[in-house]
């Protein structure tokens, strides 16, 4: 059996997610990239250490749950503060059931956004971004959260040096 997810994606909201393509669980390849077993501390830097551990997929490390998960991407700045940056590609899985503070993609009157979700007191999408004001579900909206985020792949900007 295979499912296709499909996302249309279109929003005047500050964050919103642009449609990507479909995603089958047929179509996701083992991808083995090398990875090494020291770690990279990001403060003072340590002896390289040249220990491989066995090489993974990408997919299999990403993704737990193939036929509910879809990848999106994200478009705008009001999500920085939980390191969504503009472009990032979300992975989310939609069968994870969505919690207070969780990051996720909703629909308020058939817009699609990517916020974080407060549920008490009251039922809002939050940016992570001071810039922004928190997006308050009102009674009578249309609103569904379709999954939630469980990883970002951001792309850092190259500097050339030449």
């Amino acid at each position: 059996m295979v499912f296709y997810y499909t996302v249309y994606l279109y929003s005047i909201f500050p964050m919103k997610v642009n449609y990507i393509g479909s995603v089958s669980a047929d179509h996701f390849t083992e991808s083995f990239l090398p990875l090494f077993e020291e770690s990279v501390p990001v403060g003072f830097p340590s002896p390289a250490n040249d220990y491989l551990e066995a090489p993974i997929d990408l997919n299999k490390y990403l993704i737990k749950n193939q036929v509910a998960t879809f990848l999106v991407r994200a478009v705008g700045d009001s999500m920085l503060g939980a390191n969504i940056g503009n472009n990032a590609i979300l992975i989310v899985d939609r069968s994870i059931k969505p919690s207070h503070g969780s990051i996720v993609i909703a629909s308020i009157d058939n817009e699609f956004i990517c916020k974080k979700l407060q549920l008490k007191p009251k039922i809002a999408l939050l940016p992570e971004n001071e810039k922004y004001d928190p997006i308050y579900i009102e009674r009578g909206q249309n609103f569904e959260v379709l999954g939630v985020v469980i990883a970002t792949i951001n792309q850092f900007k190259w500097v050339s040096l030449h």
